[in-house]
């Protein structure tokens, strides 16, 4: 009997362990077919999926994702024919940089020539190329280089005084990104009708000027003049979207000169939690004594690219008769923008635009923008109308008011022009507030809306809620605007006391949203703030005026 237990026993431990053997290699052969997939996942992964999975900030700083691939072989054999390229390039390039220089010569200067210009014996580095897809007719490539030149580049300078200086440009030092483009693609050899070229990108530009036997700063000025020249007529000549045409073949490339696109309309509101610069008082960032300064100012500016141009705010703190302190600035790429919608932003202030992982906070701008394409005719009403002489914006509206859908050719007014007022009555409904911060000792709060349009100074205010946080109003109140386009609402919600009143944040609007839409209802945040939510609703009745000017 104990034989029978016992071999029944050993029979199913042994089983028993078959089971669990079978079973474990069962799962260590799926962890390795996992393993292997994952390891396959991992070596198909692109640059793009692993900013996916880890943000930029997770990075060290030294760690860089290039677009771009290496062109090692290219400076090898740029450096073998460099002596040939200084010596056949020199000459060209003095021809036809000294008329551009003579353009953009000092009002100081009298002449502004090379005396000696050559290249050097140091040849430029291109550190990478990438390929831009942009349609079927055309091949873009952008190389960039880097270049530490030892150039022996003399300036031959006049002054209106007879004084002769020689200043030799040296230590020059540059980084930048060069575009070219190879349109339109052709069935004939090389395959390509034209080559455009453009300096898509300056990273870094530093040289020296010293004048021969002399100290350059015996007049005083003419160093800054000087350098501002050398750069303005880099900006201005081959900076994108300028571009050089070179014709390989035969016919007309006038199609690829720089030509305007369309229009941007920048509304630059206000600004927040600017950095102090002064030691005493506070900053002046072209506003007076404000490091939360309210602008409502209107910019145009004309785009000659979309795809690649884009947006630069820079803020100063104005310091009077001393030069302008730099606070930050910020940047919106035009590619962004959605042609004929109106996008509001608020843009985080930065030291340096080419430092991506600046952590400092500088404060906030804040900014819309409206980009209006030339002949953009199937959803959105070109803006500009030979018939008036109005901002993009201002046009848009115009024909919204008066029903038209007129397009009209977008060339420059010669005939008497007239200006549009955007006039009518805003109803401003205030709802309710939300999660209000506590400002009381006691931990309640009184609040109540005070209502102001900022041009014409109208004020309304709602009534008070007491001992609420989250206060239901339920106000409408109208104001008579006469100039839309250009006046703001602020809304400042205050916490009544007895003896007095204490701030609890406000919200500022433009009223560019609403005359477009007609109405709308949003939860603006609270500014100034820890918490704070301020439910409104907006109805633009309008009564647009003309004037002659």
């Amino acid at each position: 009997m104990g034989f029978l237990v016992g071999l029944l026993f050993g029979l199913v431990a042994g089983l028993a362990i078959v089971v669990l053997f079978v079973r474990s290699e069962n799962s260590r052969s799926n962890l390795r077919t996992k393993l292997a997939t994952t390891v396959a996942a991992f070596a198909r992964m692109t640059v793009e999926d692993s900013r996916k999975i880890l943000p930029a900030e997770f990075y060290p700083s030294w760690v860089v994702f290039s677009q771009r691939q290496k062109l090692t072989w290219l400076n090898q054999h740029l450096t073998k024919i460099w002596p040939y390229v200084n010596e056949a390039a020199s000459d060209l390039i003095k021809a036809s940089v000294e008329p551009v220089l003579e353009q953009y010569r000092p009002v100081i200067l009298s002449s502004l020539k090379f005396s000696k210009f050559t290249l050097g014996t140091v040849a430029p580095q291109f550190t990478g190329v990438s390929i831009v897809e942009d349609g079927a007719d055309s091949v873009i490539m952008e190389l960039e280089m880097q270049w530490d030149a030892n150039s022996n580049i003399v300036l031959a300078i006049k002054t209106y005084l007879g004084v002769s200086l020689p200043v030799q440009v040296k230590d020059i030092g540059f980084t930048g990104v060069f575009r070219l483009i190879f349109k339109p693609l052709v069935n004939e050899f090389p395959c390509f009708g034209a080559v455009c070229y453009s300096l898509r990108k300056k990273k870094k530009l530093d040289f020296t000027l010293k004048v021969i036997g002399g100290d350059i700063s015996t007049i005083p000025g003419l160093a800054d003049a000087i350098e501002s020249t050398i750069r303005d007529a880099i900006e201005d000549s081959i900076m994108w979207p300028v571009r050089k045409i070179i014709p390989i073949l035969p016919g007309d490339y006038s199609d690829l000169e720089l030509k305007p696109v369309g229009m941007l309309e920048v509304k630059l509101i206000q600004a927040r939690d600017l950095t102090n610069k002064d030691i005493i008082g506070k900053s002046d960032p072209y506003a007076n004594n404000d490091l939360n300064p309210i602008w409502n100012e209107h910019y145009e500016f004309i785009i000659e690219d979309a795809t690649t141009q884009h947006l630069v705010v820079r803020i100063y703190d104005d310091e009077g008769v001393q030069a302008s302190e730099f606070i930050g600035c910020a940047q919106v790429l035009l590619s962004e923008l959605e042609p004929g919608k109106v996008k509001d932003v608020w843009l985080n202030l930065v030291k340096d635009l080419e430092i991506q992982r600046d952590s400092k906070y500088r404060g906030q701008v804040h900014l819309e923008l409206l980009y209006c394409p030339f002949g953009m005719q199937n959803s959105f009403t070109n803006p500009f109308s030979s018939d008036f002489s109005m901002t993009s914006l201002e046009r848009v509206l115009k024909n919204g008011a008066n029903g038209t859908d007129d397009i009209e050719n977008e060339k420059a007014v010669t005939h008497k022009k007239r200006e549009i007022i955007i006039r009518g009555v805003l109803s401003v409904t205030v709802i309710s507030a939300e999660d209000l911060p506590i400002v009381d000792l006691m931990g309640k709060a009184d609040p109540y809306v005070v209502l102001t349009m900022k041009k014409s100074e109208l004020k309304n205010k709602t009534r008070v809620v007491n001992d609420s946080l989250n206060p239901v109003w339920n106000q409408t109140f109208d104001f008579v605007v006469e100039d839309g386009l250009h006046d703001m609402l602020i809304l400042e919600v205050w916490d009544h006391d007895t003896f007095g009143k204490d701030y609890m944040g406000r919200c500022i609007l433009t009223l560019t949203r609403v005359i477009l839409e007609g109405k709308y209802k949003d939860c603006l945040p609270l500014e100034g703030a820890k918490s704070g939510k301020l439910n409104i609703n907006l109805k633009w009745m309008p009564q647009p005026i003309f004037r002659d000017s």
